[in-house]
This record gives C-alpha cells, sequence and structure tokens, in this order.
C-alpha cells in the first residue's frame, strides 16, 4: 500500500511539474490542487483537509506576506513620489559617459533599490528609466536586460522581505540568514562585474582592463568591509567574543547611527514646516534613503520586519510631503496591496503544500503515529538526502537548472514544497535556506517564465530564451560557489 503511495505521490509531484513547465497550469493553481492532491494521497481525511491543509495553509506564512504588503506600499509610495526615478537619474549624472562605470552604478542602483522594492510594477517602473540610459551610451539590448536582471536578482539577496519566508517555514533566526546571505551577495555581485566586462567588450567598445580591475577591487573592498562592519555590529554572538573597548566602539557607532536617523527625520519636519518641498522639481537628496532605512534598521538594530517597512514608510511620506500628499499616500497603500497580492495568493498555496506535507503542527488525535504523509515520504527522501558536503554539492550542482521553468526547486513554483520535504528529512535548515538561495539565480536572472524576464526581453526585442542561454553559465557557476560555502557553513 505504501509503495502504492509513494508512486502517486511522485507522480504528482512529476506531472504537475510538468504542467508548469508546459505552462499549461500557473503556480497560483498548480500549489493548491497539489496540495489537495497529496493529502488525498496521504490518507487525510476530508474534514482534516478543509480544517488544516486549507484553512490553517491559507494562514502559514501570514508574517511572510505581511511583510510583503507593507514592502509593496513603500515600493509604490516611492514611484508615486519620484525618489526612485531621481535615485537613478542622480546615478548617471555622476557616472559621465563611460560604458563600463554607468553599467556598474546603474547595477548598483538598482540593486540598492531591489533591496526594498518589488513587484512587476516597480520593475517596469524602474526598467523606463534604466534601460533608455544604458542604450544610450551604447549597451547592447542583451546586456542591458542582463545588468537589470542580475541588479534585481542580487538586491533580492538582501530583500530582509524575503527572509522572512526561511525564519516562517524553517524557524531560522536573522543571525543565521545574515552572513550567508551577504556572503551570497559578494559573490554574485563579483559575478556580475564579470558579465558587465565581457558584455559589454562583446558590444564592441574599447575597455580599460587596468581601471576596471582597480574599479572593481575598490568597490569589492568596500562592500566586504561593509559586510564585517554590518555582521560585527549586529551579531551578539561576535559582539560577545570581542574585547570590551572594540564592543563599546561598536555600540557608540549605533548611537551614532541612531542619532543620524533621528536627524534626518527632523530635517524632514523642517522642511514641511518651510514649505521647502513645495516648489521642489524633485525629492530632496535625503529621500533617496528611503529604501536603504528600513534595511538599516533591520540589519542594525534588529528591529521588527513590519515596523521597518512602517518606519520607510513615515520616512519616504514625510521626506516627499507636499500640499495633498496624504491623498498620494493612502492611494500608495491601497495600490501596495493590489500589486502584491498575486505574490500573496501565491504564498497561500505554498503553505497549504507544506501543512499538507508536515502537517499542521501539535498533537492530533487522528494523527497519533504522525501526519501520515511524512511518515510516507521520510523512508524514501532519507535515501536521496544528502548526508554529507560533498553529496549536497555534487547533487545540487547537477539538479541547479530544475529551477527553471517553474521547477521543483523554483521557489515561485514548488522550491518551498520540496523544501518542506528535506526539512522533513531532517535536513539541516540553514542548508535548505543556502540550496534555495544559490539556485534561486538561476531562477532570477535565467528563467523565461518569470513576468519581469517577458517584460524586459519584449520592451528591449530581445527573445527571451536567448537571454537564458546568455545568463546561465554565469548563474550556474554562482549557484555552483555558493551550494560550496552553504556546505561548508551548515553541512
Amino acid at each position: 500500500m505504501m509503495h502504492a503511495q509513494i508512486i502517486l505521490l511522485i507522480g504528482v509531484f512529476l506531472f504537475m511539474a510538468l504542467m508548469m513547465f508546459l505552462r499549461k497550469i500557473p503556480a497560483l493553481i498548480a500549489l493548491p490542487v497539489m496540495a489537495l492532491l497529496i493529502a488525498l494521497i496521504g490518507g487525510i481525511n476530508f474534514d482534516d483537509m478543509i480544517e488544516y491543509v486549507i484553512g490553517q495553509g491559507s494562514l502559514k506564512l501570514h508574517q511572510a506576506y505581511t511583510i510583503a504588503l507593507f514592502g509593496s506600499m513603500l515600493s509604490v509610495l516611492m514611484q508615486k513620489t519620484g525618489v526612485a526615478e531621481a535615485f537613478i537619474k542622480k546615478g548617471a549624472e555622476l557616472s559621465g559617459d563611460n560604458p563600463w562605470l554607468i553599467a556598474v552604478i546603474m547595477l548598483l542602483l538598482i540593486i540598492a533599490l531591489f533591496t526594498t522594492l518589488g513587484g512587476l510594477g516597480a520593475i517596469i517602473m524602474v526598467a523606463t528609466i534604466v534601460l533608455p540610459i544604458m542604450s544610450s551610451v551604447g549597451i547592447g539590448s542583451m546586456t542591458s536586460v542582463g545588468i537589470f536582471l542580475f541588479g534585481l536578482s542580487i538586491g533580492g539577496i538582501l530583500n530582509v522581505g524575503n527572509w522572512a519566508v526561511y525564519i516562517s517555514v524553517m524557524g531560522l533566526t536573522v543571525d543565521e540568514i545574515r552572513p550567508f546571505a551577504v556572503l551570497m551577495f559578494l559573490i554574485s555581485f563579483l559575478g556580475a562585474i564579470v558579465y558587465i566586462t565581457v558584455q559589454i567588450y562583446r558590444d564592441g567598445h574599447d575597455l580599460d582592463f587596468k581601471k576596471i580591475i582597480l574599479r572593481s577591487s575598490v568597490i569589492i573592498i568596500l562592500l566586504s568591509l561593509l559586510y564585517f562592519l554590518i555582521t560585527s555590529v549586529a551579531s551578539k554572538e561576535l559582539q560577545d567574543k570581542l574585547s570590551l573597548i572594540i564592543s563599546q566602539i561598536g555600540i557608540g557607532l549605533k548611537w551614532i547611527i541612531a542619532v543620524g536617523i533621528i536627524l534626518l527625520f527632523i530635517s524632514a519636519l523642517i522642511r514641511i514646516v518651510l514649505h521647502k518641498n513645495e516648489n521642489a522639481v524633485q525629492p530632496h537628496w535625503i529621500s533617496f534613503l528611503s529604501p536603504i532605512l528600513p534595511l538599516f534598521l533591520i540589519l542594525l538594530f534588529d528591529v521588527n520586519f513590519i515596523a521597518a517597512f512602517i518606519v520607510g514608510l513615515i520616512y519616504a511620506f514625510l521626506t516627499t510631503y507636499k500640499k495633498g500628499r496624504l491623498n498620494l499616500f493612502i492611494q500608495a497603500c491601497f495600490e501596495g496591496g493590489g500589486v502584491v497580492m498575486p505574490a500573496v495568493v501565491l504564498m497561500f498555496g505554498i503553505g497549504m503544500m507544506l501543512v499538507a506535507i508536515m502537517g499542521p503542527g501539535g498533537n492530533l488525535p487522528q494523527y497519533s503515529n504522525g501526519w501520515p504523509v511524512l511518515n510516507i515520504i521520510k523512508p524514501l527522501m532519507a535515501h536521496i538526502v544528502p548526508t554529507n558536503a560533498i553529496m549536497y554539492v555534487l547533487i545540487f550542482t547537477v539538479a541547479a537548472p530544475l529551477a527553471l521553468y517553474r521547477g521543483p526547486l523554483n521557489v515561485w513554483g514548488m522550491g518551498y514544497g520540496i523544501a518542506a520535504v528535506f526539512l522533513a528529512s531532517g535536513m539541516n535548515p540553514g542548508a535548505v535556506m543556502g540550496l534555495l538561495l544559490a539556485v534561486g539565480q538561476i531562477q532570477g536572472i535565467s528563467d523565461p517564465t518569470n513576468t519581469h524576464n517577458v517584460w524586459l526581453t519584449n520592451e528591449m526585442r530581445v527573445d527571451v530564451q536567448k537571454v537564458l542561454w546568455n545568463t546561465i553559465s554565469y548563474t550556474w557557476i554562482l549557484a555552483i560557489v555558493g551550494l560550496i560555502i552553504s556546505s561548508i557553513m551548515f553541512m
């Protein structure tokens, strides 16, 4: 009986994956259907399917999608107030007419914006500004699309809203996620620099490789110093290991930054009182910190995710305030909910998948021997889940392309369902998180089924499949390096 159930469960996984691969069924529908079929095959009765799989499953990721709602509100507010547009244009003005330098500055700005921004609307808004700037200095269409995708995906690594899923599902803490995420960020950024250099050379531009190496080294060193600063200041464990003097310096630095943030708010209020913003053509420079402030609060001060986004919303509102701006703020909040709703609905399905596989938690008298689906899956997965670092790297290096086309390792397809299976089989939650972040670079940059890939390639008149082949060698290498680091840290 159990063997038949295992075969049926595998069949459901493969069939639904194929349907998503062929784009016959969207993930929004496929995941809830898969959850119900898995529960049915596992022997869950109808009442419990309604109560637990659908009812509790829909609320499983409540923390994640609530954070996504507030993050989307900030995203829309930045678009409507012109902060994001001014942010991009300021970077272009500072870069001159050097294609490589402009490409790198655009990459940095995109990364900075998408540590907070999200959704196709934000992508379209930023892209309509960034793409013409890059095209105007002779950067090719394929290169422009690739740069944007790299920036979008790298920014997503440090988008703390994305970390909420790892906290909710895997029980990880910010201190456990942050070190790997920042290392993955640095590696991916270096990969993006290599991509930009190769592509701009292919576009026919003359490059001064000595200057490129020097500039790249300076950027990497600065980012590395920032990484060590963040980890040394924010990590309580590392603070305990430092001497008393160094700890006091770290605490003092945090207070200096806190005072700086307070002064920024005071400055914004003074500008409102003096009506400084009323006749301003574009937002004042202090408003450019709007997308960075929530990340700063969370990384350095361990502020609650939702509270940090609310502070960001208030800050963006105050620094761009004009007469009648309150209506715009309210409109941005409503539209922000609408923009993120597809992702929220997808999280409903992900939650149902998690409950269908792992159960609702707690001791249920009707399932005294444990959740039936788990009892079926555990013996099978025990033979598949890697038990050492070498097998972890080898297996998922080969399987990494399964993140494409809404495949089993695609976090916006079946990825979190597979993650639930790995967790149920006893795999280290940190290793599961490292796996998803590493192969996520293939999905975020190269996947032709991403809505942002489709829109960008249509805008720049590039074949979406060619973007896959143009970027896959870079993203696969990034995935391999990420898996190696994850194996060292968590296996």
